[in-house]
């Protein structure tokens, strides 16, 4: 297997030597930083640079604010009317898949790249990526990491500044650091 088969299959693979893998880095980077020096105004050149960055993301159906920057894009997918903060990164190493309308507040991180504990492995870049999945309707305050194997339910809340280590349930308010659920959202909470 090559090292990006072993990366999208879920396996420890070289993420740090890999010449294939540094080039795909560098490439998509590149773009990134294109699109993060194109001014908003120009949507027309926006949109081309995000259909290279983004090839399973239909652009014309989503907001992506500026400094944006991804590892692959290709392991990227977002649903229609979500809509992207600045500053927002998204290490897809593993698939990050966002639902329909989501809500990203800035400076948001979303990680699926695990090193190992010990520093002789650690040297030797390897790494797993576990997939992040984020449901339909789902907000995510200002200032959010999510780490590996993270799963947000269709309609949560996720508060400012909290760093998401474990699964969030559907339709809940969470926050904090770790990130725990604080009250359920219902039709209650909606008419207050």
């Amino acid at each position: 297997m090559t090292e990006k088969e072993k990366m999208l299959a879920g396996q420890w693979y070289d993420a740090n030597f890999d010449a294939d893998l540094i080039e795909q880095r560098a490439t998509v980077k590149d773009l990134c930083l294109q699109l993060n020096l194109t001014p908003l105004k120009n949507l027309d050149e926006r949109r081309e640079l995000l259909k290279k960055i983004l090839p399973h993301v239909n652009v014309d159906a989503v907001e992506i604010l500026s400094p944006f920057m991804v590892d692959y894009g290709y392991n990227v997918l977002l649903g229609a009317g979500t809509f992207l903060n600045h500053n927002c990164y998204l290490m897809d190493c593993a698939k990050i898949s966002l639902g329909k309308k989501v809500f990203v507040g800035p400076n948001c991180g979303f990680y699926t790249a695990i090193h190992p504990l010990d520093k002789v492995q650690r040297a030797k870049g390897l790494e797993i990526a576990k997939p992040i999945e984020i449901g339909d309707d789902v907000w995510i305050g200002g200032d959010v990491t999510i780490l590996p194997g993270v799963k947000i339910g269709s309609g949560s809340v996720i508060g400012a500044k909290s760093l998401v280590t474990r699964d969030i349930p559907a339709n809940v308010l969470a926050f904090g650091n770790p990130c725990r659920v604080v009250k359920q959202i219902g039709l209650e909470t909606l008419l207050v």
